[in-house]
């Protein structure tokens, strides 16, 4: 038996030691900004990336992923490597092949937005989870940002009064489709069964996000979309608008893909202020009175980047919270589901009573 010095010994080099990652698909363009950092061991060490595209490889080659880190096979690699964490950079659909592959392993899991392109299978996802006690985390670029938390923040200490309204637009022109990084991306994102909708799924699940972080989970949702540019995308919507109703509130959102520049922008209004929210900047109203900024504190290193944070919660023994937890997220793709139906109907989607 060894010595309580001696186990104290191993405890402290096992949560020094970097973190193994490996990654699952290049099909998400998110992909080419977070692969170099992981091929630099930062904040963990690339040990596999699993794919068969060839043009894709070669991006990923180009990245300074070596040979003999390339699989084409996802089960042969995680027996091969043995990653703590699984980084998903594939299809909305395949996410659950994924866990199922994870989970028994006893792998934690990295998804970009959304969790999954269904409800049905973002539960499964869950249940997967919680059975073989793994992390799962689904990434949002603005959960990453200083700002949505000094907005947060502010509502939650009473600065423009109980929060009733929010008015958020996400967007852009559009993905691109040119080049071997985007074209893969592109045509499944613009693929109703691989992706799950358009642009209502690709932007509409941080509206949804939002509306669940400050009201909770509506009531009911009524959707609207545009097929504005039927030539660039055939198969979905490019634009959609939704209206999430509450007791006592209601949240106004838009996704499009037809937008004249970025946006990823949160109002936020209660009855005695207004708060604005975009990427490094928050705007503070009161009444009729002119905005003024509000000081935005950095995040600590842990909490401002996605494989940091899922470090900190593996090695301190604490659930994934806040906006990339799983149930919130479940609720998400709950919402995108109600709002699929809204189309297809023109009424309202009433939300099953807990």
């Amino acid at each position: 038996m060894l010595k309580p010095f001696l186990l104290v010994l191993f405890a402290s080099a096992a949560l020094a030691e970097t973190p193994k990652i490996a990654v699952i698909g290049l099909r998400h363009s998110h992909v080419w900004g977070h692969l170099p950092k992981m091929v630099k061991g930062e904040p963990a060490k690339l040990v596999g990336v699993a794919e068969t595209i060839p043009d894709l490889l070669a991006e990923a080659r180009k990245a300074g992923v070596p040979q003999d880190q390339i699989f084409a096979d996802a089960a042969a690699m995680l027996d091969k490597t043995k990653p703590e964490i699984v980084w998903a950079f594939n299809e909305n659909n395949k996410h659950l092949e994924v866990i199922k592959l994870c989970a028994p392993r006893k792998i934690h899991v990295i998804f970009e937005k959304p969790l999954a392109a269904t409800h049905a299978e973002s539960v499964t996802i869950r249940d997967l989870a919680r059975k073989h006690g793994i992390q799962v985390m689904t990434n949002y670029q603005m959960a990453w940002w200083s700002s949505q938390y000094e907005a947060k923040r502010q509502s939650d200490a009473g600065a423009i009064g109980k929060p009733w309204r929010l008015r958020g637009i996400v967007g852009h022109g559009g993905p691109g489709s040119k080049g071997a990084r985007s074209e893969t991306f592109f045509n499944w994102l613009t693929d109703p069964e691989k992706n799950g909708a358009g642009a209502l799924m690709d932007f509409g699940c941080y509206n949804a996000l939002w509306s669940l972080w400050y009201l909770g989970r509506p009531e009911k949702v009524y959707a609207h979309v545009n097929h504005l540019r039927p030539e660039t995308f055939p198969k979905v919507e490019d634009n959609s608008t939704m209206i999430l109703s509450y007791k006592n509130g209601v949240g106004l959102f838009e996704g499009s893909w037809d937008l004249p520049r970025g946006f990823q922008d949160l109002e936020v209004f209660g009855l005695g202020g207004s708060l604005y929210m975009i990427n490094n900047k928050v705007e503070l109203r009161k009444g009729r009175e002119a905005g003024r900024d509000v000081p935005i504190a950095p995040l600590p290193p842990e909490l401002s980047e996605p494989i940091a944070y899922m470090v900190q919660c593996i090695r301190s023994n604490k659930p994934v919270e806040g906006l990339t937890a799983i149930d919130i997220n479940v609720d998400v793709v709950e919402i995108i589901d109600a709002a699929k139906k809204s189309i297809k109907t023109g009424q309202a989607v009433k939300l099953a009573s807990r």
